[in-house]
C-alpha cells in the first residue's frame, strides 16, 4: 500500500472511518435488534459496512462496490417494508431517510475509484460514470416520483350531494367559538371562493403586546375571535379582551383582568380559546350586550360589550368566583381555558383541572349561572347527583372528579348543554376511581340547560387509562339518515372514532361495536375488555380510514441509520399490543397510539353543510407512556405537584399523581435528534361524505419548515404532513382554510377535492381555528398567530385578517 498523502488521501481516509463507525454502530445495535425479535437487515448491513471500510483503508476497490451493493440491499430492503405498510402518504420521504446517508457515501465513494485505482497500481480507465450515472438517475427518478406527487390527494371520486343545511344564521356573524352554538365551524359567507382565492391578500394586522414574562408560562395563543355587529373580540393568552374594528383592525377597547403570574404558570396551556356573548332580552342601562370570559385563575367575569367595562350587576361587580367550594388548592390549578357558553339565558361553564397532579385535585364541576346576575343556577357532576343542590358554605364538590376542560355545544331549540367530559384528576391510574367517575369519563353528557339534570349520555372510553378524554367540541347537524335528516350529534374522539347520536335521546345513528382489546393493568388497577368503535365512519387515529392502523417495525423512522436503530430498538423493548395497550411500570413503559393529543382535539371538526362533508385534520403521532412506582417517584427531582416548592407544570420531569400508587411520564416518541420516531405523515386533512361514511379524500398538511433535527429550522418546505394543532373553518362556497400545523402557515383548500389552492406565511405558529366573515360588503378570513409553547412553534401576538383585494 503507498504512502497516504494529498487531500485526496484524507478524503478516502475519512470516508474510511465514517463507514466503519457507521457499521460498527449498526453491528451492534443490529445485533442487539435482533435478540430483541427485530429485523436482521441492521445486523447484516452493519457487517458489510465493516468489511467495506476495511476494504476501503486497504485501497480495495471492492470496498467500492460493497458499500455499492450495501445501498441496493438497503433499498430492496426498504421497498419491501414500505410496501408492506401500503405505500403510506409521502412514502418517498421514509425512502429517502432510509438511503440519504448510505446514497451519499456511496456517491463519494464512486467518484474516489480513479484515485483508488491509481493508489493500487492499476488502470485508471474505469467504468465509474455509469455506475455514478445509474445512482444519479435513481435520485432523479425519485426526485420525480416527489416532484409528481406535491399534494398527496386520496381521492375516492364519489360525487358530493348538497343537503340542506342544520341552521341557517340571518348573518356572517360569529357569534360563539364554533360559529354558533351548534359548533359546525361553518359559514354562509361566500365572497371568496375555489376560483378567486388565490388573490385573498392581508388587509390588516393587530398585535395585543402578550407575551410571557417568564419562561415557565406555556403561552398558546388559540383564539377563536367572535364577531358581533360591527365589532370583533379577542381574548389574548392571560384573557386580556380587545374589540377591534372588523374592517381595519384597529382597536375600539381593551380589557385586563390581571391574571396572576402563578395561574398563567400552573396550566397545560396558558391560553384563552373563546369568549361567550349574550343580549339581555330586556332594555337595561348597563350591559344590554354583553361578553363572558373565563379565566385562567378561577373567575367569571361579565363585560359591557360595548366599552368593556365590568357589569356591576353581575355576581360581585362584574365577576363570579369560580373556586366557591371547589378548594382549587393552588393558583392555576383551576382554570377556564376554553370559555363559557350561552344558551336560554345561561351561562354554562367547565374548566380544565391541571393533568395528574394529585387525585384529590378540584372537582370537574360543570356549573351554570344566570346570564344577567351572575347567580348560580346548577351544577352538573359525575358524582354530586343534585343539580338543584350546593355544598353547604366551607364544603366543596366531590374532588377529583371528571371535568369538562374543552367547549361545550347547546341546542337552544330543544334547552340541551352537550358536556364532553375528560378523566378524573389522574389520568393514567384508575384502580381507585368510583364507579359514578367510569360511567362519565370520556363521555358525551347531554344536559337539561334549565336544570342541569341528565337527559342522556355516552362513555366512549371504558375505564379510560390513556387520558382519551374528549377534546373536540361536539359538533350539532342534520344527519342524513334512510328516514331522512335527524337532528344529531358528533362527537370526534382522541382515539379517531366519531360517533353519531340523536340530538335530543342519544340513540345511535350509527352502529356501535364493543371490541376486545389488550388487556393487563398494573397492580391495584384493572383494564375493560371491549372498547367502543364505530365502523361506519373512518378511523381518524392515525392513518384515516376505515381500518385502524396497527404499527410494526417497519414503521419506525430516523434521518440515518443510526437513529432510525434507536427507535427501531425502542419499539421492541416497549410494551405494544395495538390500540388500548395499557400503560405500565414495566421495563421501559409502553407505546401509546393515537397518542395523548389525537387523533382529533380540541381543534375539532367543520362540517359544510352545502356538501354533506365533515372536514377535520387529524394527528398520527406515538408517544411513550412510563409509570413509576410511588418510592421511585420521590426520588427523581421536578415531580413536586405545582403549587408546591414553587414548581411550574412545564418544570416537572414527570406528573406526580399524588394519592396514586404511581407517577406517570408521558412524553411524544422521539428519537436522540429530537425527530419522531414514526415514520411520516404525522397530520392529516380530510373530508368525510356523511350520507356514505365513506372517506372523500385526505391529505397530509404541512411540511418541516420551521422544524427540524434538534430543533433546528429545516427550511425545506417538503409536504411531510406535520402534527397539528387547531382545526378547520369551512364555507358556503366550497373552501375550508386551516393553519394548525408545526410550520408558520395558513392555507385553503378545495371541499371537493382537497387540492390546495391558497397559502401564506404567518408570522408566529397558527396553532388556532380560523373564522371568517361579512363587514360592509367584504369577507374577511381571520386567524390568532401567536404559536403555542407545546407545540414548540414560534411565538407572537399576532390577529391576521385576509380579504380579497377591495
Amino acid at each position: 500500500m503507498n504512502p497516504r498523502r494529498g487531500l485526496l488521501d484524507l478524503v478516502l481516509l475519512l470516508l474510511a472511518v465514517v463507514v466503519f463507525l457507521l457499521g460498527l454502530g449498526m453491528l451492534l445495535g443490529g445485533g442487539y435488534l435482533l435478540y430483541l425479535g427485530g429485523s436482521a437487515y441492521f445486523l447484516v448491513a452493519g457487517v458489510a459496512l465493516l468489511a467495506a471500510a476495511v476494504l476501503l483503508y486497504r485501497d480495495r476497490l471492492a470496498g467500492v462496490w460493497l458499500l455499492a451493493a450495501v445501498l441496493l440491499g438497503t433499498l430492496l430492503w426498504s421497498l419491501a417494508e414500505i410496501a408492506g405498510k401500503g405505500w403510506m402518504p409521502v412514502w418517498p420521504v421514509d425512502l429517502l431517510t432510509r438511503l440519504g446517508l448510505l446514497a451519499g457515501l456511496t456517491v463519494l465513494a464512486l467518484l474516489l475509484t480513479p484515485h483508488l485505482a491509481r493508489r493500487a497500481g492499476r488502470s485508471t480507465r474505469l467504468a465509474a460514470a455509469p455506475v455514478l450515472g445509474l445512482v444519479l438517475a435513481a435520485g432523479g427518478v425519485g426526485a420525480l416520483l416527489w416532484l409528481l406527487t406535491p399534494a398527496y390527494v386520496s381521492h375516492s371520486g364519489q360525487d358530493v350531494a348538497a343537503v340542506a343545511p342544520a341552521d341557517t344564521p340571518d348573518s356572517t356573524d360569529w357569534i360563539a367559538y364554533g360559529g354558533s352554538n351548534l359548533a359546525q365551524r361553518f359559514s354562509e359567507a361566500d365572497q371568496i371562493t375555489p376560483a378567486n382565492v388565490a388573490g385573498l391578500e392581508q388587509a390588516w394586522e393587530f398585535r395585543t403586546g402578550d407575551l410571557p414574562t417568564s419562561d415557565s408560562m406555556p403561552y398558546a395563543f388559540q383564539n377563536t375571535p367572535l364577531k358581533i355587529g360591527d365589532t370583533l373580540y379577542v381574548c389574548s393568552p392571560s384573557n386580556q379582551v380587545f374589540a377591534l374594528d372588523p374592517g381595519t383592525g384597529e382597536q375600539k377597547w381593551h380589557f385586563d383582568p390581571e391574571i396572576l403570574e402563578e395561574s398563567k404558570e400552573h396550566v397545560f396551556s396558558t391560553t384563552c380559546r373563546s369568549l361567550a356573548w349574550f343580549e339581555a332580552p330586556e332594555p337595561r342601562e348597563q350591559c344590554q350586550r354583553r361578553l363572558l370570559l373565563g379565566t385562567l385563575d378561577g373567575r367569571l367575569i361579565a363585560l359591557d360589550a360595548d366599552d368593556g367595562s365590568p357589569c356591576s350587576d353581575f355576581g360581585d361587580d362584574g365577576t363570579v368566583d369560580l373556586t366557591d367550594r371547589m378548594d382549587p388548592q393552588a393558583p392555576g390549578y383551576l382554570s377556564n381555558t376554553s370559555g363559557p357558553t350561552m344558551v336560554r339565558g345561561v351561562v354554562v361553564v367547565g374548566h380544565q383541572v391541571t393533568d395528574n397532579q394529585r387525585r384529590d385535585g378540584p372537582s370537574g364541576a360543570v356549573r351554570a349561572y344566570d346570564a344577567v346576575t351572575g347567580e348560580w343556577r346548577w351544577t352538573w357532576d359525575a358524582v354530586w347527583r343534585t343539580p338543584g343542590e350546593q355544598p353547604a358554605e366551607g364544603e366543596v364538590y366531590p374532588r377529583g372528579t371528571p371535568n369538562v376542560w374543552t367547549a361545550l355545544s347547546a341546542d337552544d331549540e330543544l334547552g340541551l348543554v352537550f358536556l364532553p367530559t375528560g378523566s378524573p384528576a389522574n389520568d393514567q391510574y384508575g384502580g381507585d376511581r368510583l364507579p359514578e367517575e367510569d360511567e362519565f369519563t370520556a363521555s358525551l353528557v347531554a344536559v337539561d340547560a334549565a336544570s342541569g339534570e341528565v337527559r342522556w349520555h355516552f362513555t366512549t372510553v371504558n375505564h379510560d387509562l390513556w387520558d382519551y378524554d374528549l377534546g373536540a367540541q361536539p359538533a350539532l347537524i342534520d344527519f342524513p339518515t334512510a328516514d331522512g335528516p335527524r337532528p344529531a350529534v358528533v362527537q370526534a374522539t382522541k382515539f379517531g372514532q366519531v360517533f353519531v347520536f340523536d340530538r335530543a335521546t342519544g340513540e345511535p345513528l350509527l352502529p356501535i361495536e364493543q371490541r376486545p382489546v389488550p388487556q393487563g393493568a398494573i397492580e391495584g388497577d384493572w383494564t375493560a375488555a371491549t372498547q367502543p368503535f364505530s365502523p361506519a365512519m373512518p378511523d381518524l387515529g392515525s392513518l384515516p380510514g376505515q381500518a385502524v392502523e396497527r404499527l410494526s417495525g417497519a414503521h419506525t423512522w430516523g434521518l440515518t441509520p443510526l437513529d432510525h436503530l434507536y427507535c427501531r430498538i425502542q419499539f421492541e423493548r416497549l410494551r405494544y399490543e395495538g390500540m388500548f395497550t395499557p400503560p405500565t411500570d414495566q421495563g421501559d413503559g409502553s407505546l401509546q397510539f393515537p397518542g395523548i393529543l389525537g387523533g382529533v382535539n380540541w381543534g375539532s371538526a367543520a362540517f359544510d353543510s352545502e356538501r354533506n362533508l365533515m372536514i377535520v385534520n387529524n394527528n398520527r403521532m406515538p408517544v411513550r407512556v412510563k409509570l413509576y412506582p410511588r418510592e421511585e417517584a420521590e426520588e427523581m427531582d421536578n415531580i413536586a405537584p405545582i403549587g408546591a416548592e414553587e414548581a411550574s407544570y412545564i418544570d416537572q420531569n414527570a406528573q406526580p399523581m399524588l394519592g396514586s400508587p404511581v407517577a406517570a411520564l408521558r412524553s411524544v416518541w422521539l428519537s436522540p435528534l429530537d425527530m419522531p420516531c414514526a415514520a411520516p405523515p404525522w397530520g392529516f386533512l380530510s373530508a368525510t361524505d356523511l350520507g356514505s361514511g365513506e372517506l372523500l379524500w385526505s391529505r397530509p398538511i404541512g411540511t418541516g419548515f420551521d422544524q427540524g433535527p434538534l430543533g433546528i429550522p429545516s427550511r425545506i418546505k417538503m409536504p411531510i404532513g406535520a402534527p397539528t394543532s387547531g382545526g378547520p373553518v369551512a364555507t358556503r362556497s366550497g373552501l375550508t382554510f386551516i393553519a394548525a400545523t408545526m410550520d408558520d402557515y395558513i392555507r385553503g383548500f378545495d371541499n371537493a377535492t382537497g387540492e390546495m389552492l391558497w397559502e401564506r406565511r404567518l408570522p408566529a405558529g397558527g396553532q388556532a381555528t380560523p373564522m371568517t366573515y361579512m363587514h360592509q360588503g367584504r369577507q374577511y378570513l381571520v386567524i390568532a398567530a401567536g404559536g403555542a409553547y407545546q407545540a414548540e412553534t414560534t411565538g407572537g401576538d399576532s390577529v391576521i385578517a385576509y380579504a380579497l383585494p377591495q
